[in-house]
């Protein structure tokens, strides 16, 4: 798995080679807070599967990169508006999104979100759901019976279901898996399958990258 999406993601990338050489670094922009995607270590850098994806695609590519770090809910603006090239960062692949800007073929396929809350007999379904904003979890959750609480971070999201401003979290089911295993987080309800697998955001006139 991790050769063929490196091989599909580096033919996507190959072609920018000749843009980085004529321009310059290739900005490759991230949000730092989506462990495991991306998170910043303890040294205070980028870390987590999208940097070591992103490195080996620029290695592979012979790109010359560097990582800039974004609040996601500015993130596909400040692609637009040129303050970095590339989003790396979890991101699924929508019809919403691709309207703004570009993808490439998705590097990671399709994933379940799931409802995770410190109680199992939690009303998931028309209780109050914390979601990150700008994510199609939040999309998903005002759609439902339930009310949707967003928060610009999923640490923020986390941190409300503990103090019991609401009832359950809404993300990524692998985002969820680590507070499920180590912070006495449980699984509520069904799986929920969202989105069409992650790829890399880029602006629409950026055709050559």
């Amino acid at each position: 798995m991790k050769n063929l999406i490196l091989t599909t993601a580096v033919l996507a990338l190959t072609a920018g080679a000749a843009l980085a050489d004529g321009h310059g670094v290739v900005r490759m922009g991230t949000e730092g807070a989506y462990p495991p995607y991306n998170f910043l270590n303890d040294a205070g850098e980028v870390d987590g599967f999208e940097r070591h994806l992103g490195d080996e695609l620029c290695l592979r590519a012979e790109l010359t990169c560097e990582w800039v770090t974004n609040e996601w809910d500015s993130i596909i603006p400040n692609l637009v508006s040129g303050n970095y090239d590339t989003i790396i960062a979890g991101m699924s692949i929508t019809d919403e999104r691709d309207e703004v800007i570009d993808f490439t073929q998705d590097y990671y396929p399709p994933t379940a979100s799931a409802y995770a809350a410190l109680d199992a007999g939690v009303d998931f379904a028309s209780g109050v759901i914390a979601a990150q904003a700008s994510t199609i979890q939040a999309g998903y959750v005002a759609e439902t019976g339930a009310t949707l609480v967003e928060f610009a971070t999923l640490d923020d999201t986390i941190a409300a279901v503990k103090n019991g401003e609401v009832d359950a979290v809404f993300a990524d089911k692998d985002a969820l898996a680590p507070f499920v295993a180590e912070q006495g987080f449980m699984w509520v309800g069904k799986d929920v399958p969202l989105g069409g697998g992650i790829g890399l955001g880029l602006r629409e006139s950026d055709s050559e990258l």
